[in-house]
C-alpha cells in the first residue's frame, strides 16, 4: 500500500509537515518494504488552490492513504473524490509515523480539521 506523508524534508528521518496543500515534500511510502519516492510539491507555492492541487499530484501518485497534520476543506474534498483516507494530528518524524499508522494507533479523519487557506502564508 501507498501512503503519502507530509513532510518538510525529502527522506524518511524528515519531521511531517502540519499542512497538507502547502507541504514542501510528500513522501509516497510503499508500506511493505518501507522503500519511497519523495515529490516536491508543485503546489506549496501557489496563489491559490494548493489543497485540490496538492490532492492531485498525491492521488497521481498512487497513495491510498495521507498522513498529514491539517487538511483544509478543498483538500480534503479532492481526496475524499480520488478515494484516498485522510489521517490528521500527524507529527513527529515521518518514518514513525507510518510506522504507528501501521499499528493503527490514528484514526480517518471523515471530514476537514481546519478551514480552507490554513497554513497559507
Amino acid at each position: 500500500m501507498k501512503v503519502a506523508v507530509t513532510a518538510v524534508g525529502n527522506d524518511l528521518d524528515a519531521q511531517v509537515d502540519p499542512r497538507f496543500g502547502r507541504a514542501p515534500y510528500f513522501l509516497i511510502v510503499e508500506t511493505d518494504d518501507m522503500s519511497f519516492e519523495a515529490l516536491v510539491n508543485e503546489a506549496a507555492d501557489a496563489s491559490g488552490g494548493a489543497g485540490p492541487a496538492a490532492a492531485q499530484a498525491v492521488a497521481d501518485a498512487g497513495a491510498q492513504v495521507v498522513l498529514t497534520g491539517n487538511c483544509g476543506p478543498n483538500a480534503h474534498r479532492t481526496l475524499e473524490a480520488a478515494g484516498i483516507k485522510v489521517f490528521v494530528g500527524v507529527e513527529g518524524i515521518a518514518r514513525e509515523a507510518v510506522e504507528r499508522y501501521l499499528r493503527g494507533e490514528y484514526g480517518e479523519a471523515t471530514e476537514p480539521n481546519v478551514k480552507g487557506g490554513f497554513g497559507s502564508s
